[in-house]
């Protein structure tokens, strides 16, 4: 029956071409998809992205010149952005690591140890980049020989954190559309 549910709202779902204007959804209805979007999968639990939900008339006019002028943001009376945020992985790694390390009591076993080190030492490698590309270079060598013994991500330069993080937010925003179809 749920399988039926998903189906009804995967078949409802649409992408909007002009909004009717007499059609109004509840601020509730916005707040409650945000709150399901948090929780959308994501890279490595870093969460790097940012919505902002914008109702003002004057703002909403600004943005829609950034939607290339679309008639369903022209017609929104309301309009979410998301926006991916790869330079938010510091404090989003730190956060993780704080919390991994605050629920650990006493010395931390094997898996622990690996959490720690997985937002602590494999997140700043990741994500770290320099104006020589060293980092870069330390991934893909990383990537090629941990990659002969078992499946290994092949995370490199530049190009594959954006990916990454628009990956992530892309499923996020899924996640509020479904939302609001339901």
């Amino acid at each position: 029956m749920l399988s039926n549910q998903f189906q009804e709202i995967i078949d409802r779902r649409r992408s909007n071409r002009k909004f009717d204007p007499l059609v109004k959804v509840p601020d509730d209805v916005i707040k409650r998809s945000l709150e399901r979007a948090i929780l959308s999968p994501n890279s490595s639990n870093m969460q790097l992205w940012e919505f902002y939900w914008i109702k003002n008339k004057e703002e909403r006019e600004k943005y829609t010149a950034l939607c290339l002028g679309q008639s369903a943001a022209k017609t929104a009376k309301q309009i979410v952005v998301f926006v991916t945020r790869k330079d938010l992985w510091p404090q989003r790694a730190k956060w993780n690591y704080n919390r991994l390390k605050d629920a650990i009591k006493g010395e931390p076993n094997k898996l622990e140890k690996r959490g720690l080190d997985y937002y602590g030492k494999l997140m700043p490698l990741a994500y770290r980049s320099d104006i020589f590309g060293v980092f870069a270079f330390i991934r893909r060598c990383m990537s090629f020989f941990m990659g002969l013994k078992k499946p290994f991500i092949r995370f490199g330069g530049k190009a594959d954190q954006r990916i990454t993080a628009h990956k992530s937010c892309a499923l996020a925003a899924q996640t509020f559309m479904l939302s609001i179809a339901a």
